[in-house]
């Protein structure tokens, strides 16, 4: 039988044979299989449409035509490992620099983001000779085991926490220690970074990186105040480390304003390596690390070569081509901006109507609404989100939570996602709200009624 005229309940059963149940599916209770992908919506075996508010991997939308031609036209012809010399390799690279910092100058190429951390990782360490590694609290940075280490949103459900990792508090103004009420947020929490590097010298250990999202997502789709990564980066380098920003999935024009998320902490802000994946290949595996000169020397003074044998090939970066040209075209940065702003506006508006609204925060199309059973305390409704998520599938929306409390709803669709997509899922989202507000009044309710 072929695949595609295979049932949902056969292909479901079929996987829970043969995949590990760790390969997890979103909806386990009721999956959904998926057939066809376009744009910002997504099709199953019936041809219903979702609308996609979860994936920023396809970033410039499911199987777009151009990005999709690019890759055919460079199949036919070749695809090859990156030690051949190619066109393609370096006119990505010169691309991807002019929307970087100049001193952002060199580039490495990869299949994944977890690869591309990875390396991040191996360049600080190699250029400071240092090894530690300070990183935020709820953090993720890739599957791979290094990354793992560094990951306490894994790692406290495993083996726990290295002697060589040290965890600073998030930069959350709505749940953390210094909130929306206080007069220096930013020096605030950086002031914490100062203190766990501090603290890790005293045992005489020696700080070789600090690894930061951009803008944190696991830990809540979190907007660090203003002003924040400076302040840490100047601990930091002194401490004789670098600064790593993770734009794994939230660069490349995503929250509007500018094209790097690190550019909303201003304009003189560098970091001293940038790692990228997921959306610069729009679902086609491509990932790529960029630094500066004296790290990159660094590098290579070992005499040791960096080599990926799909890392760079001319198929890869036909497509991160592609993808520049269709964010270029389509001005998605702008549209970005535009829509965002607007879904953020019908969200507030949403938050004087509904109090399990607590927190709304947000930047372009990085957006997250933080449900609360209570005001006062802010405690994450958790029953709560995972119930407003089941019923938006049930009314073809694709929505999904994170954070540390699992309640915090997380926007982050393809960048074609339209004005009209906004208010659709506004206005399902209080209806539901508002049904749920008159037949389930308390959490022990909720479990009795979902």
């Amino acid at each position: 039988m072929a695949a595609d005229q295979r049932g949902k309940a056969a292909t479901l059963a079929l996987r829970r044979r043969l995949l590990s149940s760790s390969c997890r599916l979103f909806f386990p209770e009721d999956p959904i299989k998926i057939v066809r992908g376009q744009g910002q919506y997504m099709y199953d075996e019936q041809g219903a449409e979702y609308i996609d508010c979860i994936n920023n991997v396809a970033h410039v939308g499911h199987c777009h035509p151009l990005v999709v031609q690019a890759a055919h036209e460079q199949n036919q012809v070749l695809n090859t490992n990156s030690r051949y010399l190619h066109d393609n390799i370096v006119d990505y690279a010169q691309r991807l620099s002019k929307t970087l910092p100049e001193k952002l100058c060199v580039f490495y190429f990869l299949n994944s983001g977890s690869e591309a951390n990875d390396l991040a990782l191996r360049l600080a360490r190699q250029y400071t000779g240092h090894w530690d590694v300070v990183v935020l609290d709820h953090a993720y940075h890739g599957h791979l085991s290094s990354l793992i280490d560094i990951s306490p949103y894994k790692f406290r459900d495993l083996d726990g926490q290295k002697e060589w990792v040290h965890v600073a508090p998030l930069p959350d103004t709505y749940r953390g220690p210094y909130r929306e009420d206080h007069p220096n947020p930013a020096v605030a929490y950086a002031s914490e970074v100062k203190r766990v590097v501090s603290s890790a010298q005293e045992k005489g250990r020696k700080i070789a990186a600090f690894f930061a999202e951009s803008l944190p997502s696991v830990g809540g789709q979190i907007i660090p105040p203003a002003g924040y990564f400076p302040e840490v980066a100047g601990h930091i380098r002194r401490a004789g480390g670098v600064f790593v920003a993770d734009e794994i999935q939230v660069g490349f024009g995503r929250v509007g304003k500018h094209f790097w998320a690190f550019q909303l902490q201003g304009e003189d802000f560098v970091p001293d390596i940038v790692t990228m994946g997921k959306s610069i290949g729009n679902g086609h595996p491509v990932a790529c690390v960029a630094t500066t000169q004296a790290v990159a020397r660094a590098f290579e003074a070992t005499g040791v070569e960096y080599f990926n044998t799909f890392g760079g090939s001319p198929v890869s970066c036909a497509v991160g081509l592609a993808v520049l040209d269709v964010l270029e075209k389509e001005q998605l940065q702008a549209h970005a901006a535009c829509v965002g702003s607007f879904l953020m506006e019908l969200l507030g508006q949403q938050k004087a109507k509904h109090p399990i609204l607590g927190d709304i925060r947000g930047v372009g199309l990085f957006i997250g609404v933080d449900l609360i059973k209570d005001e006062a305390t802010r405690m994450p409704a958790t029953e709560e989100a995972d119930y407003v998520v089941s019923r938006l599938k049930e009314n073809y929306i694709l929505l999904s939570t994170d954070g540390p409390g699992r309640n915090v709803l997380k926007f982050k669709p393809p960048m074609c996602f339209s004005l009209e997509n906004a208010r659709h899922v506004v206005a399902k989202l209080d209806a539901i709200l508002t049904d749920m507000e008159e037949k389930v009044r308390s959490c022990e309710t909720l479990r009795l009624h979902s």
